[in-house]
């Protein structure tokens, strides 16, 4: 679930492989040892945010699938398997109509597409609840023509108003399916479901995607000669502790919090940014702040730790590594932290460009024990996991 709504996924894998010179169909095919199927089914598990999948297949590759399932794994996502129709919008609507019936949003996903990101997951899904539709999109880099019967250019549209629609498409579970029964009354066919949603609807919300590559369809058989891109994941900790002292601001994840003492350090003495920077670099295995930012270093003085986090996110970017979520937990007696929780998960996840749901801040006490409990200091603990692409 994501913010309370349930959402279901329906994957299209009734095609072939024609195209890429296969005899059956294409998303059986393997890479890096085991199906595209499998690698598309993973990475939409990976989200986080779906509740279940609808798998869509030929009743020809039923059997086939049944080998993956032995060969590959099953994944825990799919509740039912759906038949295909004779086109991709039949297809569509009986994979719709498998979903569970308290579906709040449905997510539609081409199998071909085994590359898409949680990042890109998460916001078609957020502007389909925010506007009903949430479609991946890119900009047009090339000119693009309009041509007659004869291959003549007859317009040249401005490519700033064109984009090149992809799969996943999020849309209101109940609009979608009314598209999709509105369109095979009245005898409507379209290529994708934003067309059908436009088509009853309107407008449809497009989300732009960085780069079309990143979520790239295996279509020909060029595209399956390269493997997968393989990642490594790490982890890292990080803990630190200040002195809280009169006289200092008090700092937290960036936010000034209102109090009669503020932390003691080098810098602006931000403990939990502290904390945070060395689980990252802990997990790049690249040492510790101390290091990057050496407390005899005249330039850090009094510097704001948000901008020693942007510092260290670059560097990290910079030796190949991607931060891909966070976890902090303040430890202090005094002040009251809860008011100020989300607003430091927010800018957290701003400069190290994340959702803000990947962004885990927390506060507790220690019951009035030990030197947090005496109102001595303030100590934080962090966990942080990377990706490194190998």
């Amino acid at each position: 679930m994501k913010n309370g709504k349930r959402i279901g996924c329906v994957v299209v894998a009734a095609g072939r492989g024609a195209r890429a010179g296969f005899e059956y169909n294409k998303l059986f095919h393997k890479m890096n040892g085991k199906s595209v199927l499998t690698h598309t089914l993973n990475a939409l598990t990976s989200s986080g945010v779906i509740d279940e999948i609808a798998l869509v297949l030929s009743e020809s590759d039923l059997d086939a699938y049944e080998k993956i399932k032995r060969t590959d794994g099953v994944c825990p996502l799919v509740n039912a398997v759906a038949l295909g129709g004779s086109t991709r919008q039949e297809s569509v609507y009986s994979g719709l109509r498998a979903l569970s019936k308290n579906t709040d949003i449905a997510l539609i996903h081409d199998g071909a597409r085994p590359f898409v990101t949680n990042e890109i997951i998460e916001n078609v899904i957020s502007d389909a609840m925010h506007f009903g539709s949430g479609v991946i999109s890119t900009r047009v880099i090339d000119t693009i023509k309009r041509v007659d019967g004869e291959d003549f250019a007859v317009e040249t549209p401005v490519r700033d108003t064109l984009r090149a629609v992809q799969t996943p498409q999020a849309f209101s579970y109940g609009e979608i399916m009314r598209a999709h029964e509105h369109a095979l009354k009245n005898h409507y066919n379209a290529t994708d479901d934003a067309a059908l949603y436009e088509f009853l609807f309107g407008r449809v919300k497009l989300t732009e995607a960085e780069s079309a590559m990143e979520n790239k369809k295996l279509t020909l058989k060029s595209d399956f000669e390269d493997d997968m891109p393989k990642f490594l994941f790490r982890n890292g900790t990080g803990y630190d502790v200040h002195r809280l002292v009169e006289g200092r601001k008090l700092i937290l994840c960036g936010e000034e919090i209102p109090y009669e003492k503020g932390l003691l350090g080098h810098s602006d003495a931000d403990v939990a940014l502290h904390a945070l920077m060395d689980a990252m670099l802990g997990a790049c295995a690249m040492g510790d702040i101390g290091k990057l930012f050496p407390d005899n270093d005249m330039s850090f003085k009094d510097i704001s730790s948000m901008l020693l986090l942007k510092r260290a996110n670059e560097k990290i970017i910079e030796n190949g590594f991607t931060v891909t979520s966070c976890d902090i937990t303040i430890v202090c007696q005094k002040p009251k932290l809860s008011p100020f929780i989300r607003r430091m998960s927010e800018k957290i996840a701003s400069v190290l460009s994340l959702s803000v749901d990947r962004v885990s801040v927390k506060a507790t006490t220690t019951e009035k024990l030990g030197f947090e409990g005496e109102g001595l200091g303030i100590s934080a603990q962090a966990a942080a996991t990377v990706i490194q692409k190998i």
